[in-house]
C-alpha cells in the first residue's frame, strides 16, 4: 500500500526534523523539505493515471478538449502553489507563503478566463 510507504515517509521526516530543529535549524528545514519532494515524486505516477483517466472521460462526453486542459492547469497550479507554500511555512515564512498562494490564485483567475467567458455566452444564449 503506497500510503504506508507515504505516512512512514512522512512521519521519519517529522521525527527527524523535531529531533533536529533545536540544535540544527536549517538541516531540519532541509529535512522537510527533502521528506516533501519524496512525497511528491512518488506522488506523480499516480497524478498520471488520474490525467488519463479524466481525458478518457472528456473525450468519451465530447467535452471540449480546450476545457480540459483548464481544469487540468488549474489543478497543477492549485497543487503547486499550496506545496510551496507549505514549505514556506515551514521555513517559518508566513509572508512569501501568503504571496505564493497570492499568485496561484491569480494564475487560476487569469487561465480560467476562457471558461467563464464560454459559461457567460451560454447564459447569454439561453436568457432571451
Amino acid at each position: 500500500m503506497e500510503i504506508l510507504k507515504i505516512a512512514g515517509i512522512g512521519l521519519i521526516g517529522t521525527v527527524l526534523s523535531v529531533v533536529l530543529r533545536q540544535e540544527r535549524p536549517e538541516i531540519a528545514l532541509k529535512i522537510n523539505l527533502a521528506t516533501g519532494i519524496i512525497i511528491f515524486l512518488m506522488i506523480i505516477p499516480k497524478l498520471e493515471y488520474v490525467i488519463k483517466t479524466l481525458s478518457n472521460l472528456a473525450q468519451r462526453l465530447d467535452i471540449d478538449f480546450m476545457y480540459f486542459t483548464t481544469i487540468v492547469k488549474v489543478i497543477g497550479i492549485a497543487y503547486i502553489a499550496e506545496f510551496g507554500a507549505q514549505i514556506s511555512r515551514d521555513a517559518g515564512e508566513g509572508t512569501i507563503a501568503s504571496k505564493i498562494e497570492l499568485a496561484g490564485k491569480i494564475l487560476i483567475m487569469i487561465i480560467s478566463i476562457p471558461i467563464l467567458m464560454a459559461l457567460l455566452d451560454l447564459i447569454g444564449k439561453i436568457l432571451p
